[in-house]
């Protein structure tokens, strides 16, 4: 109780005090232990929770208080931290305007320079700043595509990517000292003052607007366009920007969902804003239908996902998945001349199909572990003067494209999916047709994830697969095992050899049929992550209709045949 106490005193927020002097005065020692317990994680994805009073929760003085950890840490890491600065956006949510101020009142406060958003923005609008000033580092106060009662404090590097280990760690530790002592704050009106606060406001804008509409992977097909286009940014940040560089780039067919275009933080039409969940496409679907849309497309609440639905041939509209979206931008963009050896990359649980798409058009791949931070951290390694970073994607709906923004970028991801959609449209062709003959001439690959739950009775499921490694799945033999915890590929009946990955408490079994499945234990609870992939060789006379629903019957009996297997 008496931590609860200290923390009522140095709160700042009114209504943050008030929640927790209620359930002070309640009694309601549940709830207060589960607000104190803890302080919330900080982590490579810097901060997530849900909004409320304590240090287990999203608020005020828990954004002061990481603030001044992450101020401190890069003051001591990042040369010239002070002068360089650190860019700050935030997304449409309740709180995400007053975190970001409390955010660049800190800084300001520990002499550094800070260029704060005027308005909301979109997260790659925000990370494309870093490398544009030179900052030290960037903060975007975005929960993203999680639901209303959730926020979050995303932290990007000096080289504009997300931050990965021994950064978090170390940042962390900084917070811990922080939450013991004062905390430094400057009013924004006394930064401006002092010039160590600027204000982004429109010119910044249009300046990531006319970049990508300035980029090499953006090309220009035309003033008027055929592709007709439905587009909602579920309730987010988007859709200003995502409707200029539509136009900027010739489609002004443009329709976009009216309920669901400004930004709203209570996310009034869909309750969890994230493409992938069921129902969240639903009212672009229904705009599409009624416009005769090409594709049906999505970004979420901070734009740096894309999501998109295709037209089906006999009517109706399909979204595509992760992989299948990912695959066709590295067919369309990799197959375009280039002087210097493009790389293209994806994560572990990401279709292996794109490494033999890169390969067929004389492109290196490579892969990370999951997390958008690993792709693009592992991709700026790889560039030098021969090799250049052209894509990325993971299958959870990010994307990236090219060197602009060095994390996931849903806006331009629209503009170049509309133009792959508009030169197949003038060849005659769609979607479909292209990605028939991708699987055509590499195999038609389908992808599943599942979380199974276990007997919570029974030992950890890592420790048991390692001690007692399964030769066969489904009645098919392993091929290789990789177990990224011990950092080793081992062939079966064949060879040992490390792996280049850090490393993570993975296994993945590469079965001989071409199917893969990689189990991801979690390490607080008895179920497992998994994630299959099956390759299906087309039969003779067989059409694509048909290999796909024998592609999804295997898919299907593969998985209950697993999940059986694990609970044996």
């Amino acid at each position: 109780m008496q931590d609860a106490m200290n923390w009522l005193a140095r709160d700042p927020d009114p209504r943050t005090r008030e929640e927790l002097q209620q359930l002070i005065d309640e009694k309601n020692h549940d709830e207060i232990d589960d607000r104190f317990s803890q302080r919330l994680e900080f982590g490579t994805a810097g901060l997530r929770g849900k909004v409320g009073c304590g240090p287990n929760r999203m608020n005020r003085l828990v954004i002061q208080e990481t603030a001044t950890g992450l101020g401190h840490y890069l003051a001591d890491h990042v040369p010239q931290a002070l002068q360089r600065g650190v860019v700050i956006g935030y997304d449409g949510r309740l709180d995400s305007k007053q975190f970001a101020a409390d955010t660049a009142s800190v800084l300001c406060a520990l002499g550094f320079k800070v260029y704060l958003t005027s308005k909301v923005a979109a997260t790659p609008i925000v990370a494309f700043g870093i490398e544009r000033f030179g900052a030290a580092a960037g903060i975007v106060v975005t929960a993203s595509h999680n639901p209303p009662e959730y926020n979050g404090f995303k932290v990007y590097w000096e080289n504009g990517a997300q931050i990965i280990p021994p950064h978090d760690s170390g940042i962390a530790a900084e917070i811990d000292i922080a939450a013991t002592k004062p905390i430094p704050l400057m009013s924004l009106s006394d930064a401006e003052k002092e010039e160590k606060l600027v204000w982004l406001t429109e010119e910044y804008y249009q300046a990531y607007r006319q970049a990508v509409n300035q980029a090499s992977f953006v090309s220009k097909q035309g003033s008027d366009l055929e592709t007709v286009i439905a587009y909602t940014a579920m309730h987010g940040v988007g859709a200003q920007m995502a409707e200029d560089l539509l136009h900027d780039n010739g489609f002004h067919r443009v329709f976009s969902v009216a309920e669901q275009r400004e930004p709203d933080g209570h996310f009034p039409t869909v309750n969890f804003p994230n493409p992938e969940e069921k129902g969240a496409m639903d009212l672009v679907v229904q705009l599409a239908e009624s416009v005769d849309a090409d594709i049906a497309c999505a970004n979420d609440p901070d734009a740096d996902r894309f999501a998109v639905a295709v037209k089906l041939p006999d009517g109706g509209y399909k979204m595509l998945t992760g992989d299948q979206v990912g695959v066709l931008f590295a067919h369309y963009l990799s197959a375009k001349a280039r002087t210097k050896t493009q790389l293209i990359g994806n994560s572990i649980v990401s279709s292996t199909l794109l490494e033999k798409v890169a390969n067929s058009n004389g492109a290196k791949y490579f892969q990370t572990l999951t997390g958008f931070k690993w792709l693009t951290n592992v991709g700026m390694q790889l560039e030098d003067e021969n090799n250049e970073f052209l894509f990325a994607y993971e299958e959870a709906l990010g994307y990236t494209i090219g060197t602009l923004v060095r994390d996931k970028d849903g806006l331009s991801a629209l503009v170049v999916f509309a133009q792959l959609v508009e030169e197949l449209k003038s060849q005659g062709k769609t979607v479909w047709d292209l990605l028939a003959d991708i699987y055509m001439q590499h195999g038609l690959y389908t992808n599943a994830q599942r979380s199974i739950a276990l007997d919570p009775t029974a030992p950890s499921i890592g420790s048991k697969l390692r001690s007692q490694q399964p030769t066969s799945i489904n009645g098919i033999a392993i091929r290789v095992i990789e177990d990224l915890q011990s950092s080793l590929r081992v062939t079966v009946g064949g060879a040992t050899e490390a792996i280049n990955l850090p490393a993570s408490d993975v296994l993945i079994y590469h079965l001989e049929d071409g199917s893969r499945i990689i189990v991801r234990p979690s390490g607080t609870e008895p179920k497992v992550k998994v994630y299959y992939e099956t390759v299906t060789a087309y039969e003779q006379g067989e059409s694509y209709s048909e290999a796909i629903q024998r592609g999804e019957a295997y898919m299907s009996q593969l998985i209950e045949q697993h999940q059986s297997e694990l609970n044996q």
